[in-house]
C-alpha cells in the first residue's frame, strides 16, 4: 500500500485521519508542523502528501510551493477550513493536485486519495519492472529500454538508473548517490558522479526530446519528466 505523509497540527484531526487510513492498509507518517514535514520528505519516499493549510510555523500554501521546487510529481492533497475560491486557487497555483475543505466525510477523503494515486505516472508495472514516462527497467533481466528501444548500460550505469527510478521526482545528492551506488563517502574534490550521470543521461536521452535526468544546481540530480 501507499506511503503517505500527513501534515496536520490539530492532533485530533491527525489521529482521526491516520487511524482511518491505516485501517485501509496505508502507511502514515505524521508531521505537526512544516519543519518536521520537510525533514520527513528529505529522508523518506512518499506516494502522497496530505497538507493542512493552517500550520503553526509556515503557511501550508507556502510549504507546498517550497516542496514543489524540488519535488514536482508527488501528489499533494491540501486540507483547509477556508472554503473560499481564492484560497483554493492559491493552493492549486502553489502546486497542490486537489483541495478538500474541512469538515469532510472520511469516504470522500479516501476517494480523493485513491484518485490521486491512480493518476501517478510512476508505477511498478510488475514486481520486477520499474517504469517512468516511456522508460522501463526490468530488475530481473537488468534490461533498460525507452519507447521500446533497448539501452546498453554498464553495471554502474544500470545501478545508477535503478536508483533514480526507485526515487522519481526526488532530488538525489551526490553524497547519496556515491553511498548507494559506490558504497563510499563522496569526495567533493572529484567529479566522478557528474561524469557517470552524464554517461547515463546521454544513453537514455539520445534521440528523445523529453529530457529525464535534470541537474538541480547546488543540490544534485532529479529524475523527472519535461512534459
Amino acid at each position: 500500500m501507499a506511503n503517505i505523509c500527513l501534515v496536520e497540527d490539530e492532533q485530533k484531526v491527525a489521529a482521526f485521519i491516520s487511524k482511518g487510513l491505516e485501517e485501509q492498509g496505508y502507511k502514515i507518517h505524521i508531521a505537526n508542523d512544516g519543519i518536521t514535514a520537510k525533514a520527513l520528505l528529505q529522508n523518506n519516499d512518499f506516494d502522497l502528501l496530505i497538507l493542512d493549510v493552517m500550520l503553526p510555523d509556515i503557511n501550508g500554501i507556502e510549504l507546498c510551493r517550497q516542496i514543489r521546487f524540488t519535488n514536482t510529481k508527488t501528489p499533494i492533497l491540501m486540507l483547509t477550513a477556508l472554503d473560499q475560491i481564492q484560497n483554493k486557487v492559491s493552493g492549486l497555483k502553489a502546486g497542490a493536485d486537489d483541495y478538500l475543505v474541512k469538515p469532510f466525510h472520511f469516504i470522500e477523503l479516501l476517494a480523493r486519495i485513491e484518485a490521486l494515486l491512480r493518476r501517478q505516472k510512476v508505477v511498478e508495472v510488475a514486481d520486477h519492472i520499474l517504469a517512468f514516462d516511456d522508460l522501463k527497467l526490468d530488475t530481473w533481466s537488468n534490461v533498460a529500454e525507452r519507447a521500446g528501444q533497448q539501452i546498453a548500460l554498464t553495471a554502474k550505469e544500470y545501478t545508477l538508473l535503478e536508483l533514480f527510478m526507485s526515487h522519481p521526482n526526488k532530488v538525489l545528492s551526490r553524497e547519496y548517490i556515491a553511498e548507494q551506488v559506490w558504497k563510499i563517502d563522496f569526495d567533493t574534490g572529484t567529479n566522478f558522479i557528474d561524469v557517470y550521470v552524464n554517461y547515463l543521461r546521454k544513453k537514455i536521452e539520445k534521440g528523445f526530446k523529453n529530457k529525464l535526468i535534470h541537474t538541480v544546481i547546488g543540490m544534485g540530480y532529479i529524475l523527472k519528466s519535461d512534459k
